[in-house]
């Protein structure tokens, strides 16, 4: 019964049990009732779960004795997906600017997303992608949407679109020394768009000011010699001596050894570069390794309050519950943020934590994520779609007390390692 694809597409499972049908019904209905999942009592029973879940009880439930061996059409103990006519899949809106990066730059992701079985397009008239079935399972279609929109936010939340003055005959070469980024001849023939991730847009313009005669403008051929950063954080040059040198990954320039640093990671750099990139954002410029204190772009002015209940969360009976309410108001976007200027619509969110040790240990990790203003950020809202809202930035919370992961809740035994590995790579730890 184990299949991979089947735990990724089927999130929520139902199992319908009619305990009549076993010789022990009490030993089944307690069975049922103890398994800590939903449980809908009717007729029968309906135990609602993840696939691992409903997996587990099923198997729990086939080695009990049973008044008769029905035949598998009419079985009272029956494993089912979710119904096979789901509601129709949404569009999803979209940026013109992502979607067109989504496509040049992101084609595998979205082709990994897509599957075998499920097509994603976007009508020439409008501002929107549509998912549509190869097959006869619809599910995988609501499936493939849930995946895109996470993909799709995370993307949009950390694109950046910017002109810079260069003449448009070097565009291409400058393509080629940067292939993470799409570069486009601008609506002047002296500009450029470009379209790309924060860092990445941070390595063209140090490229820039380092490889040209002044910030924004080149007079002359960009010399293709850059080496991706995800190949290697150090470039080394053979030299006719046999002599190898370093070259640092952001001015292109061999690295002198008066002025190199190198970092834990063991990525080395120019030291004066080193500093400048740390000032716009404390990681390593080829690994992502953070240095120092990580700040994020959640809207300033939020708060972050915490009471204790005396009530047990799933999994967790031996203690009471931590419970967090964050609020983060409306405003204005500031330079940091998507779309500076615009409003942006605020947010209330309420998240628990086991009051065990660990617990308070990962309480204590959150304060800080807060505090750094990691916690949050501005995009598109995963759920409805819209703009500019205040979002969830990468730290998964659990918004409710129960339900197992398909609801965000408990029990999730390994939910408090993965939150403290998420917050590893924001360097709280």
């Amino acid at each position: 019964m184990a299949n991979a694809s089947l735990k990724e597409v089927f999130s929520d499972v139902t199992l319908t049990v009619d305990p009549n049908t076993f010789k022990e019904p009490n030993q089944v209905k307690y069975l049922l009732t103890g398994c800590g999942n939903r449980v809908t009592r009717t007729l029968h029973y309906e135990v609602r779960g993840s696939f691992d879940e409903i997996e587990d009880l099923f198997v729990k439930m086939s080695s009990l004795d049973r008044c008769a061996a029905p035949n598998l059409r009419d079985s009272p103990l029956r494993h089912r997906q979710r119904p096979r006519s789901p509601s129709p899949v949404k569009p999803v809106a979209i940026v013109g600017a992502v979607w067109d990066f989504i496509q040049q730059r992101c084609s595998k992701e979205l082709k990994r997303i897509q599957g075998e079985d499920v097509l994603i397009r976007k009508p020439r008239d409008k501002m929107v992608v549509t998912f549509q079935s190869h097959g006869k399972d619809p599910v995988r279609v609501h499936f493939a949407r849930e995946r895109f929109v996470t993909f799709y936010q995370r993307l949009a939340t950390d694109l950046k679109v910017k002109t810079y003055s260069l003449d448009p005959q070097y565009y291409k070469s400058l393509q080629g020394q940067f292939p993470e980024l799409l570069i486009e001849g601008g609506p002047s023939k002296d500009n450029i768009t470009v379209t790309g991730r924060y860092m990445h847009i941070v390595m063209l313009e140090d490229f820039l000011r380092h490889g040209s005669s002044s910030p924004v403008t080149s007079q002359r051929p960009l010399t293709p010699q850059r080496v991706s950063p995800r190949a290697s954080g150090t470039t080394r040059n053979k030299q006719s001596d046999d002599k190898e040198l370093e070259s640092c990954p952001i001015c292109l320039d061999t690295i002198k050894e008066d002025r190199k640093k190198t970092l834990a990671c063991k990525h080395s750099f120019c030291r004066g570069c080193l500093e400048e990139a740390f000032k716009t954002k404390p990681v390593c410029p080829t690994c992502g390794a953070v240095y120092g204190e990580l700040k994020g772009t959640q809207p300033k002015g939020g708060t972050m309050a915490v009471t204790k209940e005396r009530s047990s969360l799933s999994g967790y009976e031996k203690y009471g519950t931590i419970v967090i309410q964050y609020h983060i108001p409306s405003g204005i976007q500031k330079e940091e943020h998507p779309n500076p200027g615009q409003t942006y619509q605020g947010a209330s969110r309420t998240a628990y934590l086991p009051d065990s040790s660990e617990g308070r240990n990962v309480l204590a990790l959150l304060k800080r994520a807060f505090d750094q203003r990691l916690t949050f950020t501005i995009g598109r809202s995963s759920t409805t779609g819209m703009e500019n809202m205040v979002t969830w930035n990468d730290i998964h919370h659990k918004t409710s007390r129960s339900g197992g992961t398909s609801c965000y809740g408990y029990p999730d035994p390994d939910y408090l390692r993965r939150l403290q590995d998420e917050l590893k790579v924001k360097g709280i730890y």
